[in-house]
């Protein structure tokens, strides 16, 4: 085994991932800060503007009241889902730019049962590197009876 590494993990190579995507996290937080998603309807009477605490804006062009109550209420909730919408891309795009496609965490909201495969590679990976490393502290412990 060579320094650093114990049964088959590198674990400078992992702290350093690590610390890599806590530098990206960090990085992200602050783009998502700023990230909006805007939406209108077909006619323009309506406008609205998303962001990570929710609605930012809504415009209401004059001629919407002149749709009754029933229609506007209607027409303001499919332009906010709208906007809701078009801020998850632009989040998922960020996150992409920033974590890389393969790491992207929104493309497993998008795909959960690829995640789900993920965690359980992960898990396989992990319980390999403890039967591993239960094995090498076995053998250890013989060596030191013995």
């Amino acid at each position: 085994m060579t320094e650093g590494e114990f049964g088959g993990l590198d674990i400078d190579r992992f702290l350093r991932n690590a610390d890599q995507q806590m530098a990206r996290a960090g990085e992200f937080q602050k783009v998502l800060q700023e990230l909006t998603g805007q939406a209108q309807d077909p006619d323009g009477l309506v406008t609205v503007e998303c962001g990570s605490a929710g609605l930012k804006e809504l415009i209401l062009h004059p001629k919407a009241m002149r749709l009754n109550s029933g229609e506007l209420a209607e027409r303001i909730k499919a332009v906010i889902a709208e906007a809701t919408a078009d801020l998850q891309r632009r989040v998922s795009e960020e996150m992409g730019a920033v974590f890389g496609e393969e790491n992207n965490p929104m493309r497993f909201a998008q795909d959960p049962e690829g995640g789900m495969q993920v965690l359980r590679e992960a898990e396989a990976a992990y319980n390999r590197t403890y039967e591993d490393l239960m094995g090498e502290l076995d053998r250890i412990r013989q060596r030191m009876e013995g």
